[in-house]
């Protein structure tokens, strides 16, 4: 258990780097977790000599149980807990398949959502699984607030409505996914979607759904393409940065 218990570190923490290279969060903002057993996650933390998210190491991934608690482990010695962990236990408890949540600033969201521009499936082959996301919608939380209790995370997760990404007005977005790198990878399309938005907008162009008709001829290239190669790129984009 212990060895599998830090490769599940080493990969949260990886996540937060992949994030934060790019551009998801700045500074000491945002943090990712993953769900470990019914009653314990892991979750980035944070220490007094804390650098930031992107050099997060897995010494800064600590086990919680769901209550914010360490128990009697130390694993929070040092450490502590995100102030907006409800984020990430009401987000896994609300849905089991939602094991891993991203918290995460990416300001071009924040921005476009602030601007009146809401996420359209306007890309097609050009991101074929963030077309997809964006087909079914990405609702927006309408409260720009520190999400530090229960009921807000509640609240937060309602109005998910079921969906894998939520925009926080004024704040960031929730990205939930049954893995690391796909929590990550979806925040890396609604963020490339929202900054080719800003783009077409500030050049004088609208904004246009993809055709009804384009549906059929973009598939789904299967998870060893569309998660698995887009991760491994991640990861050698962070390594070669």
């Amino acid at each position: 258990m212990t060895g599998e218990l830090d490769r599940q570190r080493t990969l949260v923490a990886l996540g937060c780097r992949v994030a934060a290279s790019r551009g998801l969060v700045d500074g000491m903002l945002g943090h990712l977790s993953l769900r470990v057993d019914d009653d314990h996650l892991l979750v980035r933390c944070r220490s007094e000599s804390d650098t930031g998210v992107a050099f997060t190491r897995p010494s800064d991934i600590r086990l919680i149980r769901f209550d914010g608690s360490a128990g009697a482990s130390g694993e929070l010695d040092g450490y502590s807990v995100p102030n907006e962990l409800p984020i990430h236990v009401e987000t896994m408890l609300a849905d089991a398949q939602h094991r891993a949540v991203a918290h995460l600033h990416p300001a071009a969201v924040v921005a476009a959502d602030l601007a009146g521009v809401t996420i359209r499936p306007i890309c097609g082959a050009y991101d074929i699984p963030g077309a997809w996301l964006a087909r079914d919608g990405v609702p927006v939380y309408p409260r720009a607030v520190l999400i530090r209790t229960s009921a807000l995370g509640k609240d937060m997760v309602a109005a998910m409505r079921g969906r894998p990404v939520v925009i926080l007005r004024g704040h960031g977005i929730t990205s939930a996914a049954a893995t690391v790198p796909r929590a990550v990878l979806q925040a890396i399309s609604v963020d490339g979607l929202a900054r080719m938005s800003l783009r077409v907008l500030a050049a004088g162009g609208t904004l246009h759904d993809i055709a009804d008709a384009d549906w059929d001829d973009l598939p789904d290239l299967g998870p060893a393409f569309t998660a698995d190669a887009a991760w491994r790129h991640e990861v050698a984009r962070l390594r070669a940065d």
